[in-house]
């Protein structure tokens, strides 16, 4: 190449290069080096085709392997991919796919852009998806890199597993559903994870590296963004609060450690608004944290008007909605709305009935209210033994209107987990017609559309702390 020659072996460069392939078997075997230069001057450069050259020597890539697992961009990236994709290295292209990281991951999508090498485009898009929010802190993730249209990509491609229900606590009767799949059979951990197998409808041991620090959490804040689960906050036995927060990403199976809230606290509700995650209240708190992915930080927001006990609260149609619970004198009649944009709150409506320690979800406009205890005031109201009954409500933000619509008078309305998934909100109960020291679990769905109960079946009997969610795990994996 120009006035440098390049020593290489000629069998190995038939089998690595599909270019050299074809130039030999057209006849040109016994071309001059003058010709052979003469090909080579298409616009490669000397160190591309030294890179090349020496993978086809030594059917490796040093360069890259040296720095496996690091974050940072190897040098000379552009001109191996350009040389590779010039002298159509077939092995080379296929060894990139495994090069993929966080520290090249923005450049080899651009290069394969360039060079219409869509096996390494997928490959990029792949990573990107499975490491989204870590993507999304890369300094290099820049708006020509990185515009709203990729990312609104990467966060559909991270959903295009199997919608699944994903249960995690303290099973007493998970042992009987036997170990995970490829695992050997052992001791019970104090905490599980489980997820449901609707075509043989049934439980299933999920394997994970649930973190150490999560055992004996309580009244943590949990909630879904973006195909990551979030378990934030919370207390210990000891009843001391933290400040701790966790993510689970379904697409690595593993869990990691994200930044502390700024506050310790416990009881609150965490909810995922417009890419973001807000903690809201707390025991005798008022202040409303929000964390962004992008820079894995909290920043505090506008607080409540007042602090809150045994209230609830959800996201709907971009705006976060508190209902119910205690304030530090008296019932809190008031809907109150927080909108992000304007980072304010407002009153947006006054009860007619007091509710406090409900689930609350949200489906376009609507709001659905699940358990609790419901308060009637004045000559309707109810006495306190029928307050623990598994109800249905629904608020529609646009018209106002308040619907009754289910009740299941045989299961708790108390301490109970829930989560929108598919046609249904799914509901982890107690019932309340057996007397145990332990709480037996019960397994239900409401359809939203039927406004039906159905009970499911073989749901570990007893357990505590339970939190079921919905999430996309991916077809690939072996569960």
């Amino acid at each position: 190449l120009g006035d440098k020659c390049y020593p290489v072996c000629k069998r190995k460069l038939i089998e690595q290069s599909d270019y050299f392939r074809a130039l030999y078997r057209s006849g040109m075997r016994e071309a001059g080096q003058g010709q052979e230069e003469q090909l080579l001057r298409g616009g490669l450069s000397a160190l591309g085709l030294e890179l090349v050259l020496d993978f086809i020597n030594t059917s490796c890539l040093a360069r890259l392997e040296q720095e496996e697992g690091g974050d940072e961009e190897p040098p000379l990236l552009e001109e191996l991919v350009e040389a590779a994709s010039y002298l159509q290295v077939t092995p080379l292209l296929r060894l990139l796919l495994s090069q993929v990281r966080l520290g090249n991951c923005f450049e080899l999508h651009r290069l394969a852009q360039v060079y219409g090498l869509q096996d390494l485009h997928d490959a990029c898009l792949d990573f990107m998806a499975t490491h989204y929010h870590q993507v999304l802190r890369r300094p290099d993730a820049q708006p020509h890199l990185l515009p709203h249209a990729l990312q609104q990509h990467l966060k559909e491609r991270r959903m295009r597993g199997t919608a699944t229900l994903v249960a995690i606590g303290d099973f007493m009767g998970a042992s009987s559903l036997g170990p995970p799949p490829g695992c050997h059979p052992q001791a019970e951990a104090p905490w599980s994870m489980l997820r449901y197998d609707e075509e043989a409808q049934r439980w299933l041991p999920l394997a994970n590296n649930l973190p150490p620090d999560l055992v004996n959490v309580r009244g943590y804040g949990s909630a879904m963004l973006d195909n990551y689960l979030f378990i934030v906050g919370g207390y210990r036995i000891t009843s001391q609060e933290i400040s701790a927060a966790h993510c689970y990403n379904p697409c690595l199976n593993e869990w990691s450690q994200l930044a502390s809230m700024n506050q310790k606290r416990s009881n609150f509700k965490l909810l995922a608004v417009n890419g973001k995650l807000y903690a809201i209240g707390g025991q005798s708190l008022s202040n409303v944290e929000c964390y962004n992915p992008e820079n894995d930080w909290w920043n505090f927001v506008a607080s409540m008007p007042n602090p809150l006990a045994e209230f609830s609260a959800c996201e709907c149609k971009g705006k976060i909605y508190v209902i119910g619970g205690y304030t530090t004198r008296d019932r809190n009649m008031n809907i109150l709305q927080y909108c992000p944009t304007s980072d304010s709150w407002t009153n947006f409506e006054l009860c007619d009935v007091h509710v406090r320690k409900q689930q609350m979800l949200s489906v376009e406009e609507t709001i659905y209210l699940v358990g609790g205890c419901i308060h009637e005031l004045g000559p309707n109201q109810k006495s306190s033994q029928s307050e623990d009954v598994l109800t249905v409500q629904s608020y529609n933000i646009a018209t106002k209107e308040w619907l009754y619509l289910k009740e299941n008078t045989s299961k708790s309305g108390l301490n109970l987990t829930c989560t929108l998934h598919n046609d249904g909100v799914y509901i982890l109960s107690r019932d309340i017609t057996l007397s145990t020291s332990l709480e037996h679990r019960v397994f239900l769905k409401y359809n939203i559309f039927t406004d039906s109960w159905e009970s499911l079946r073989r749901f570990p009997a007893f357990g505590q702390n339970m939190l079921i969610c919905s999430m996309y795990l991916p077809d690939v994996r072996e569960l």
